[in-house]
């Protein structure tokens, strides 16, 4: 258990504490209107919590309440935990950037691009050049997600049961290779769209480490960061801690239940199918921990994960030509807005505050997951906060957009 949070003053870090205090009365009337079972905001400055506050509940139909030790999906919130493992590698001399990932997974030599027809019935034509590791960690391979259900290769994602996260009955390994005989959107570089490229990330974490992507996580990031409530299942004695998951179709409104917090869920036994896209649990405080250590620049509680110059570079926006996710998605889903925001090496990166509509300084880095959990970091102001719920999909409400709005006003000095 992790929840030894020391909460200081608000105005001590410079912020206005009657004003942080409005973001539980402002969540609350989700819950009043039924439309969320139960949320958790944290929010620290100079390293130092300043706010971290519970409301609701960890399961609405058994009353129990979400707590500061509740475990939630993080889905993919964990990318950056895998792009970080990768980037370990990366300052070991493990790989460059630029190499293709057929380098270390050889089926991806054979990799073509769709060039029209149907699913059943299609031509492809060759890569104009090898998909590189740089293009997994940016989302510009061509790989695509199956719940798009935008193209007919999302479809033949669907049919041969690559289904991110939720992919059950093959080793990582076996999907990536799946992978392979699957064509890609668009020949790598091109364009930008959301997709399992962190899923072959974790495959590559495990191909140049000889270690499983469980074990390298939790020997190299968890342990040295005390994340003790991360990983990609809940264990039985810590189920009672596990929030259940909601969801609301957005098409017709309705409303249940998607996956109880109890040992019904799929979280409750180990997985066979290990996903650096999406696959990870984690805590309020673990994940504290894990953004924490990137503002620090690569070092949490005398522990270094990486440099400083790592998490400089990898916050960087490496589109090309500076472009940003707008300039060239062609994705039917993004987790975050693409206005006025690039991508670095597993986060996006907020360039524009102006175009992206969005108050918050340039250099901004985050991400969120299915089930509207969100984070970002802004190192001008040396703030990381947190949003955590349980509610499927992410896009249901402007939730994070929300956050922001009443974080940034919260700023004092």
């Amino acid at each position: 258990m992790n929840v030894a949070a020391k909460v200081v003053r608000a105005e001590d870090v410079g912020l206005i504490s009657s004003r942080l205090a409005s973001i539980p009365d402002f969540m609350k009337s989700y819950l009043d209107q039924g439309k969320l079972a139960g949320v958790s905001t944290l929010i620290s400055r100079h390293g130092q919590i300043a706010h971290f506050e519970t409301i609701g509940h960890r399961d609405r139909e058994a009353g129990t309440p979400l707590e500061r030790d509740t475990i939630f999906r993080i889905y993919s919130m964990t990318k950056p935990i895998t792009s970080l493992a990768l980037m370990m590698l990366h300052e070991e001399g493990r790989f460059q950037l630029n190499h293709p990932v057929s380098r270390y997974i050889p089926e991806f030599k054979k990799l073509k691009v769709w060039a029209g027809g149907t699913k059943e019935k299609y031509e492809t034509k060759p890569c104009e050049r090898e998909m590189t590791i740089r293009d997994l960690l940016t989302h510009t391979s061509g790989l695509t997600y199956g719940f798009m259900y935008a193209h007919p290769v999302d479809a033949m994602y669907r049919s041969s049961g690559i289904d991110g996260a939720n992919t059950i009955g093959m080793t990582l390994k076996e999907m990536v290779e799946k992978l392979a005989d699957i064509p890609l959107l668009f020949s790598p570089g091109e364009e930008w769209s959301y997709s399992v490229a962190t899923d072959v990330c974790g495959r590559l974490v495990e191909v140049l480490s000889g270690m499983a992507l469980d074990e390298f996580f939790a020997s190299r990031i968890f342990g040295p960061l005390g994340m003790v409530d991360t990983g990609f299942f809940v264990p039985k004695d810590k189920l009672h801690r596990f929030a259940t998951n909601y969801f609301k179709d957005p098409k017709s409104g309705k409303q249940g239940v998607m996956d109880k917090g109890d040992e019904s869920s799929t979280y409750a036994q180990a997985p066979v199918f290990l996903s650096g896209g999406g696959g990870l649990v984690s805590t309020m405080m673990d994940y504290w921990r894990f953004c924490q250590m990137l503002l620090n620049g690569g070092e949490f509680n005398g522990h270094r994960l990486v440099s400083p110059k790592t998490i400089e570079f990898m916050t960087l926006n490496h589109l090309p030509g500076d472009a940003t996710m707008k300039d060239m998605s062609s994705s039917a889903f993004s987790e975050l807005a693409a206005e006025g925001t690039g991508f670095g090496l597993g986060f996006s990166v907020l360039l524009d505050p102006a175009e992206a509509q969005s108050i918050g300084s340039v250099g901004n880095f985050s991400w969120g997951g299915a089930a509207s959990t969100y984070f970002w970091i802004d190192p001008e102001e040396d703030i990381v906060a947190i949003l955590m719920t349980q509610l499927y999909p992410s896009s249901t409400y402007p939730l994070r957009p929300q956050l922001q709005q009443l974080v940034y006003a919260a700023i004092g000095e």
